[in-house]
């Protein structure tokens, strides 16, 4: 009987072990097949962002890239192509693009020389104060900046300088709370270098941030204006704003080079996100930052 329960021991043993390498095997194989297909939401941005930069004009929502790609089927995308047969995986492929200039971009804070701009800090403060977050808070991500982006022998860094956020959520280094952060991610970004906001396509708050003197009111009447005629040059919109308001081409304009890919593949009960941080140079469209995030499926 000894035997009996040693042998069956370790069969059941083997059995777990063998089950569960078929499982990470499984597990594994579904990630890579996720990633790769996920590669193909990023080259529809490409072309989609390279097809617009040939156009030329303005940076507008009313243009193909503002268009969110709906989930469909991965096989439809290639219905075409005759060598594909029917037992690939079943994968289900979405995306869309956001203007990173339509947030207010905290390198703005910070000059080349590592001072902080008081007029930035303001409208920082400005726009804080209209979405409900601490006024005081600009203040404290200003300083922050600074003493990672200041060069290094030079007054303004400290000893020990913090990292460089490269997202909002890591704002979170600075002392910025959890609740902050879920109100101030839908209008703020951290871009590689200093950009004006895009008026075409920032929010109401961020457009009045962004011009010294404008109330939320006259950005809600620009945004109403830009809906039915987008503006083609900064004059344009100038011309729509009382004389006492002057449009800063350093702080605001009309077009955007940064833009958001969200690429999302949802594969079996997984599903897989991916964010790109991309810029467009001309007709080249460079990735800068990649991140991917493992999400639940909704339906389970």
């Amino acid at each position: 009987m000894l035997i009996v329960v040693l042998v069956t021991t370790l069969a059941s043993a083997m059995v777990w072990q063998q089950w569960r390498a078929v499982q990470v095997e499984a597990a594994e194989r579904a990630r890579t097949q996720a990633a790769w297909i996920l590669s193909g939401a990023l080259d529809w941005a490409r072309l989609i962002l390279r097809e617009d930069a040939r156009s030329g004009g303005a940076t507008t929502l009313n243009e193909p890239w503002a268009t969110p790609l709906a989930e469909a089927r991965l096989s439809s995308f290639l219905a075409a192509d005759k060598n594909n047969t029917d037992d690939g995986p079943e994968a289900f492929l979405s995306g869309a693009i956001a203007d990173a200039q339509a947030r207010y971009n905290l390198r703005n804070l910070v000059d080349e020389a590592g001072k902080v701009k008081p007029v930035e800090v303001a409208a920082l403060q400005r726009l804080f104060e209209s979405i409900g977050v601490a006024p005081d808070l600009a203040t404290r991500v200003a300083s922050g900046l600074r003493g990672a982006l200041a060069r290094a022998g030079s007054e303004d860094r400290p000893v020990s300088p913090p990292l460089t956020p490269r997202n909002v959520s890591q704002l979170a280094w600075m002392g910025v709370d959890a609740a902050s952060l879920r109100r101030l991610a839908p209008y703020i970004v951290i871009l590689p270098n200093p950009t004006p906001v895009n008026l075409n396509t920032a929010p109401r708050e961020v457009i009045a941030a962004s011009i010294e003197g404008m109330d939320v009111g006259a950005a809600e009447r620009l945004v109403e204006i830009r809906k039915r005629t987008p503006f083609k040059t900064l004059a344009e919109a100038q011309a729509t704003l009382p004389a006492s308001l002057t449009l800063d081409p350093a702080r605001v304009g009309v077009l955007s080079q940064f833009f958001e890919v969200r690429g999302r593949v949802r594969l079996g009960d997984r599903m897989l996100e991916e964010l790109s941080l991309v810029e467009r140079r001309g007709t080249d469209i460079v990735p800068l930052q990649r991140q991917r995030f493992n999400l639940q499926d909704a339906s389970r």
